[in-house]
């Protein structure tokens, strides 16, 4: 700790705290800005907005602070403008490995994406290397005790692709991206 003084084991403890929220609200703040840019400021529109906006305030952000990273990403606001990237490679035994990130460097980041592949036994590969051999797909989960019938019927009505009962009663839908709003309603 830090001493026999009361007031600084609560600064000690206080400054641990308060860096490991500043570091969550980073990350959420980053989530909301590459969210709005991409699909639009309307929450309503857009629900991985809606996703981040929801994780935020379960964080005890404060509303101001998802309004101005919102306004972010839609450019009513300068700041840092962070991109999505996506990096491919092979890990050690040939095994493929798709890399999505989010970044205000893209040199900085794939310096430090092909350093872990080679520092590891593995190579970064080329775009398009290794990205056929993964599909794109949207899950949703029901939570077990749900009526199993109503929520298949539901979801292959609405666009599901595939729906399964998992051994602890909870039912998984998988379905397209472009689809995945409609099907989670």
């Amino acid at each position: 700790m830090a001493g026999h003084s009361k007031w600084a084991n609560i600064k000690f403890r206080k400054a641990a705290q308060d860096a490991r929220r500043g570091k969550l609200f980073t990350k959420l703040i980053r989530e909301i800005t590459v969210s709005a840019r991409s699909g639009g400021g309307d929450p309503g529109a857009n629900p991985r907005l809606r996703a981040a906006i929801d994780k935020s305030l379960g964080a005890n952000m404060t509303r101001d602070t998802v309004d101005r990273a919102i306004k972010r990403g839609t450019g009513e606001l300068d700041g840092v403008s962070y991109e999505e990237a996506r990096y491919e490679g092979y890990a050690p035994g040939g095994v493929a490995v798709l890399v999505e990130c989010t970044t205000d460097n893209r040199n900085r980041t794939v310096s430090e994406i092909r350093h872990a592949f080679t520092k590891h036994g593995g190579n970064l590969g080329a775009e398009g290397s290794v990205a056929y051999l993964f599909e794109k797909i949207g899950l949703v989960v029901f939570a077990p005790g749900v009526d199993e019938d109503s929520v298949m019927e539901a979801a292959v009505n609405a666009g599901a692709d595939d729906v399964d009962t998992n051994p602890d009663g909870s039912i998984e839908g998988t379905t397209a991206p472009e689809t995945l709003p409609v099907v989670a309603q």
